[in-house]
């Protein structure tokens, strides 16, 4: 039989069928092969083995500009069960160097704000809008920050902390996802996928301006944090 024959045969079969008013049949079920889901999705918040596929996922990533310069991506590290979640703008020079987040003078500006919460650092989690250095520690670009922004929302899906403190303009601005002048906006209360956001001021902006006016106002912002995620955590665990 030709092949114009054979389509002529098929054609008088389908018109046939639809004659009766079937117009297709069950399709048989392919046999695929197992694959193990995303630990993401099944693997519980708090589990170290969801931010590790999250950094597998990651790689060594060339998705932006700023692999072309870098030294280390500077994933983050913490408690991956943390209460509090403290997101920065982007790694400076010593954290490309170490691969490690805010571990400069602004990290020993933080981790001495931290103690006094009566946190170590190995106690919550600290990672940055973008995970390479910007030249000249400038602000992330907006391309840069698409590119990272999925891998940070899923480290903190994967987390899921009580509180998230944002330190500085871009990193409110970001998770927010509007423009954020963090003059007028650090103390008050947003939410991020119902998690309470607080923004406070970054600690290099108070390395620069070491005033008892702005210190205080972000020992206060802390300090808010820190009930904050006391007051759910009692609540999760009544």
């Amino acid at each position: 039989m030709s092949e114009s024959d054979v389509r002529k045969t098929v054609t008088q079969a389908l018109r046939g069928l639809a004659a009766e008013g079937i117009d297709g049949w069950p399709r048989r079920t392919a046999v695929l092969p197992v694959v193990e889901a995303s630990p993401t999705e099944t693997t519980p918040p708090g589990d170290a083995s969801a931010l590790d596929f999250v950094r597998d996922d990651l790689g060594e990533c060339t998705r932006c500009g700023l692999h072309e310069g870098r030294n280390a991506i500077v994933f983050g590290e913490g408690n991956p069960n943390a209460p509090i979640v403290f997101i920065g703008e982007g790694p400076g020079a010593e954290e490309d160097r170490t691969g490690r987040p805010f571990v400069g003078r602004a990290g020993e500006l933080l981790t001495k704000m931290i103690n006094a919460l009566g946190y170590e650092r190995s106690d919550i989690y600290i990672c940055n809008i973008v995970k390479c250095r910007p030249p000249g520690n400038r602000n992330p670009l907006p391309d840069e920050v698409a590119s990272c922004l999925p891998f940070l929302e899923r480290q903190l899906e994967a987390i899921a902390p009580h509180v998230v403190v944002t330190l500085g303009k871009p990193a409110v601005s970001t998770l927010l996802g509007r423009d954020i002048a963090i003059t007028r906006t650090r103390g008050t209360w947003h939410e991020w996928n119902n998690i309470p956001l607080m923004p406070t001021f970054h600690p290099a902006y108070l390395l620069r301006n070491y005033t008892r006016e702005t210190r205080q106002a972000v020992w206060d912002d802390l300090r808010a944090a820190k009930e904050r995620a006391d007051e759910l955590a009692a609540i999760a665990h009544a």
